[in-house]
């Protein structure tokens, strides 16, 4: 079974919400090396659902939306150290690292 992103407020999943700072020179390089981490490492770890990046017009920011089964797979993760490599290596490219998880606390989709 495949489960897939879905922004639902009624559905206990851990949402982490990471946002890195980085020069616009090394944008495009932190984005690449977070997809390279997500398909060699982190969407093989128990309860990865999904990741998905964005990158800010002006460069300057990166965002990692991710979902989680349980905060518990999340924190499990933070252990793992293949995992703790990538990590390590984004801190490297990033000037600062902000992550946190959230719950979708209220959802308004267009009906």
């Amino acid at each position: 079974m495949t489960i897939t992103a879905r922004i639902d407020s009624a559905r206990p999943v851990a949402t982490l919400i990471n946002v890195f700072t980085v020069t616009p020179q090394r944008q495009h390089e932190l984005i690449a090396l977070l997809a390279h981490a997500t398909e060699e490492t982190m969407k093989h770890l128990p309860g990865f659902i999904c990741a998905t990046f964005h990158a800010s017009e002006d460069g300057e920011r990166v965002i990692n939306y991710a979902q989680w089964e349980s905060e518990a797979h999340y924190r499990a993760m933070l252990n793992d150290p293949e995992a703790r490599v990538h990590m390590d290596l984004a801190a490297t490219i990033a000037t600062d690292v902000q992550p946190r998880l959230f719950h979708v606390a209220s959802h308004h989709p267009k009906t």
